[in-house]
């Protein structure tokens, strides 16, 4: 997989604005809204709990606007966004923080030396496999680092095509996606080489802490 447009224009068309409505559609017409305005504002307090967590040298994949990664910026840290969508990258770039259009299974900087990696805000469900998504990550972060990542709020795991939609006729390309809650990504986890080390929830968010596995452990 290499770096390509981001197949959605209206998603641009928010980031440029700050605000929404914006939904993932899929091919049946369920509708997941995105919380643009939040991804556009500075972090809160959920956000400031995945940023108190972070060690070492931190990889934003997915960034979008780039609220984290300038936070991270700000406070002097060595952190690196990626995107690939280019109105994410500009916004980012804007607010002082490093960020590159790429994808993660684009090759990346420092491979294999990252201590933390961060998907949030559903970025589990970047290329439709979220245990293809962490073994890249198992060559991405260092081997004593550790990944972030947010998960859905309820039980589910699923792999779809989706579109971004802006709720008034505007729709993007179709792409693959992926949604799954803690249970399902601790199972993708295992299978993929990581295992949980810590499990939290604030503000209705959930999200995981991820180590490399340890050579005793067995997945269920």
């Amino acid at each position: 997989m290499t770096t390509t447009t981001w197949p959605a224009d209206p998603y641009s068309c928010a980031l440029r604005t700050g605000k929404g409505p914006l939904f993932l559609r899929r091919h049946d017409g369920w509708l997941l809204p995105l919380e643009v305005e939040r991804w556009c504002e500075a972090p809160d307090r959920a956000d400031r709990s995945v940023l108190g967590r972070c060690r070492g040298t931190v990889l934003d994949i997915g960034c979008g606007p780039g609220r984290l990664v300038a936070a991270l910026a700000a406070e002097g840290r060595r952190a690196l966004g990626i995107d690939i969508s280019p109105e994410a990258v500009a916004r980012t770039a804007r607010l002082g923080a490093a960020v590159l259009r790429r994808s993660v299974f684009d090759p990346l900087p420092a491979e294999g030396r990252w201590d933390t990696a961060l998907l949030i805000d559903g970025n589990i469900g970047i290329g439709g496999d979220p245990a293809a998504l962490l073994h890249r990550l198992r060559q991405v972060v260092s081997c004593s680092g550790r990944v972030i990542a947010e998960c859905a709020p309820v039980d589910v795991d699923e792999r779809c095509e989706v579109r971004v939609d802006d709720g008034r006729g505007g729709r993007g390309a179709p792409f693959p996606w992926a949604r799954v809650g803690t249970r399902a990504l601790a199972a993708h986890a295992c299978s993929s080489g990581w295992e949980v080390c810590e499990q939290w929830a604030l503000e209705g968010r959930s999200f995981l802490s991820l180590v490399p596995q340890s050579p005793a452990v067995a997945c269920p």
